[in-house]
């Protein structure tokens, strides 16, 4: 066994309350001649060839991130502990620093060179004597993008991967952008990542020069330019920003490795995969996409499970001002925490025997749940519908939505049937179509320069400019780019609201969210936006009532007929366009009303349409467009999505089922 092998000597860590797991270092040379470094753990000082469990971070290998989760007890777990758990479960696990963070060599460019770093390290972990030749990866958001970054190089000893809140189908579509418009998190991560990259960990001026921005005033200066960012100490890092925000037609650069696993799903290995992800995660798309072709493509199963969280969060029942119920999280419902579920997956599909061995808190309970119940073969859908509660305000003053954990056997469930709902000129959602000569359009001015504010949503890494999650659709202090006093957005004269009267019965909808609009603009180039909201009806507590978001999407115009082949409008011309939503499953209670917003704007999620049809990145001038949504017989105007057949016993109580169980159904 050589050094390269092993790396440098075992060192034995020990845990709190008892036991320990062996760590060393271990050093990867990849294809280009850097070494990555990772951490090796194993059950025994001299490690017995197992399955390895793989996962990659630009975060530091030894540190602890809050998407790591809380363990079965509400405490949160460092990576020696859950690398104990999963030691002892019968795994060997590593976790790498990838290039250019943590310890390991070369250069980091954002998302690009992971398929081919991941590849090696595969290939070179199945290699070593401490590895059976199957390696398995895991891990949550960045550590998701590089599992299917490799995968789309068909690494031979790839066993199995588990894909939490990540892993790009086509990150132009989401992620990075999204309907042609650029998702601004890239730059609050950028930003927050260059304060710990390695020029401003080795450079004090660097880091000082980092630490003196005032990013939320930056945010109130864009579009940036290079050196002109809060990033131009670390030009590395402005650079792949800039890049990413430039490129505005699909092309080259977003086919690349790392950013486009739809264009390798016929190389990815033919193995388990489970997709997770939750509704106020801004990978939803890609989760659904990358689970709905592997299943469709590969003979090995592929699973998908959603909860009502945000990026990560799900060892917590709420999500932004709004809680869900003891049901919502993983922990306690699909498994006794995150550990059990991924380990029991794991070895359903690996070959060792769950709920056997010791955690590192004791004996684990092969009777709590855990997501794998033999009666139902794992069902390969496992998905939370929210709605349901009280609607009144929790002790921690968060609006009560409720919800429980729902099965199917693909997505979207297969009992679900098409709902489509009109847009009307009275503001008025309804499944009847539009008369002859009743309705014609509303217009409206798109200012650039005074965008409707984000209030949560799809969002993550957006501190501290924004943070997402269900929100009452109504600013506060903290709402970025708003002053008193704090009028519901449905005030603004650029927000078109659309909605049903108060639903005489229960509406429940699981699956994609279409909106159809028939435009016109005053304009060469505009956005349109759509937000889907679940309203609440007034009570002691929100007297005012509660709009709660549900999922929002985008369209930049030039876009309408191809992201490849932008095209200007014809001002006044009428276009047929499609707002693509992403997915979710909510249960629109008796009295709450369905609500559609419709704008053309989303700041600071997305970045502003300055209406000139100039660059996306770079324009200095901004104008006001007039844009109208027509809304005739001959131009109409819908929303579609997925409606589930009524579940016996919901009438009376909103929200209870027999599959509402710590089982999940």
């Amino acid at each position: 066994m050589t050094v390269m092998d092993m790396g440098a000597a075992a060192e034995e860590i020990g845990l709190p309350g008892g036991g320990s797991v062996w760590r060393r270092t271990v050093r990867t040379p990849v294809r280009d001649g850097v070494e990555l470094v990772a951490d090796l753990y194993t059950r025994d000082r001299e490690p017995a060839p197992r399955p390895v469990l793989l996962e990659r971070t630009p975060y530091g290998r030894r540190a602890r991130r809050e998407s790591d989760g809380l363990d079965r007890d509400g405490r949160p777990v460092p990576p020696e502990r859950s690398a104990a758990f999963f030691a002892r479960q019968g795994f060997n696990v590593v976790r790498q620093d990838c290039r250019g963070r943590g310890d390991s060599g070369g250069r980091f460019v954002k998302y690009l060179g992971e398929a081919e770093d991941g590849y090696d390290t595969v290939e070179w972990i199945a290699a070593r004597p401490w590895c059976d030749g199957r390696v398995a990866t895991t891990g949550v958001s960045y550590s998701a993008h590089a599992q299917t970054a490799l995968a789309a190089l068909a690494p031979d000893h790839l066993a199995a991967m588990f894909v939490d809140s990540g892993g790009f189908a086509s990150a132009y579509e989401a992620g990075i952008r999204m309907g042609g418009a650029f998702e601004l998190k890239q730059a609050t991560w950028a930003y927050r990542h260059a304060l710990n990259s390695l020029a401003a960990q080795r450079d004090p001026v660097v880091r000082a020069s980092l630490q003196s921005q005032d990013l939320r005033a930056w945010f109130h200066a864009m579009p940036w330019r290079r050196g002109a960012s809060p990033l131009h100490a670390t030009p590395e890092y402005e650079e792949y920003l800039l890049q990413q925000w430039e490129r505005g037609a699909f092309g080259a650069f977003w086919r690349q490795l790392g950013l486009f696993g739809r264009g390798y799903y016929d190389r990815f290995p033919d193995v388990p995969s489970l997709h997770m992800v939750s509704w106020y995660d801004p990978y939803i798309r890609t989760a659904v996409e990358n689970f709905q072709e592997l299943s469709a493509c590969k003979t090995s199963p592929a699973y998908l499970v959603v909860g009502p969280w945000t990026h990560g969060a799900r060892s917590v029942p709420f999500s932004g001002d709004v809680d869900f119920g003891e049901r919502a999280t993983l922990d306690g419902n699909l498994a006794p925490d995150y550990w059990e579920f991924r380990a029991r997956w794991f070895a359903r599909h690996l070959g060792t025997e769950p709920g056997t061995a010791d955690t590192p808190d004791g004996p684990s309970d092969p009777s709590a749940p855990s997501g794998f119940d033999a009666s139902d073969g794992f069902p390969r859908v496992r998905y939370f519908l929210m709605g349901g509660g009280s609607g009144r305000r929790n002790g921690d003053g968060r609006l009560e939505h409720g919800g429980h954990w729902r099965t199917a056997a693909a997505w979207p469930p297969p009992e679900s049937s098409p709902l489509r709902l009109y847009l009307r000129r009275a503001g008025t959602l309804t499944e009847a179509p539009p008369d002859p000569g009743a309705d014609d359009h509303l217009e409206y001015d798109f200012d650039p320069a005074d965008p409707v504010p984000t209030i949560g949503g799809q969002i993550t890494s957006g501190e501290p400019v924004m943070v997402g999650g269900a929100f009452d659709q109504c600013p506060t202090e903290d709402t970025f780019g708003c002053e008193p006093p704090f009028l519901p957005l449905s005030s603004r004269p650029d927000v078109l609201v659309f909605q049903t009267g108060p639903l005489e019965e229960d509406v429940a909808i699981a699956g994609p969210v279409e909106v159809r609009l028939s435009v016109s603009s005053s304009a060469p180039d505009t956005d349109f936006t759509a937000r889907l909201i679940d309203v609440h009806p007034p009570n002691e507590d929100y007297p005012n009532g509660y709009a709660m978001n549900l999922t929002d999407g985008i369209l930049r115009c030039r876009y309408r007929n191809s992201y490849e082949r932008p095209e200007p409008m014809v001002p006044g011309e009428v276009y047929a366009i499609t707002v693509t939503v992403p997915d979710t499953a909510n249960l629109f209670a008796k009295g709450h009303r369905i609500r559609l917003d419709v704008s053309s704007s989303n700041f600071p999620r997305f970045d502003v349409n300055p209406n000139t049809g100039g660059s996306e990145a770079d324009s200095r001038r901004r104008v006001v467009a007039v844009n109208r949504i027509w809304l005739s017989p001959e131009h109409p105007s819908w929303l579609a999505v997925s409606k589930l057949p009524a579940e016996p016993g919901t009438s009376a109580e909103p929200g209870t089922s027999a599959e509402s169980g710590t089982s999940g159904g």
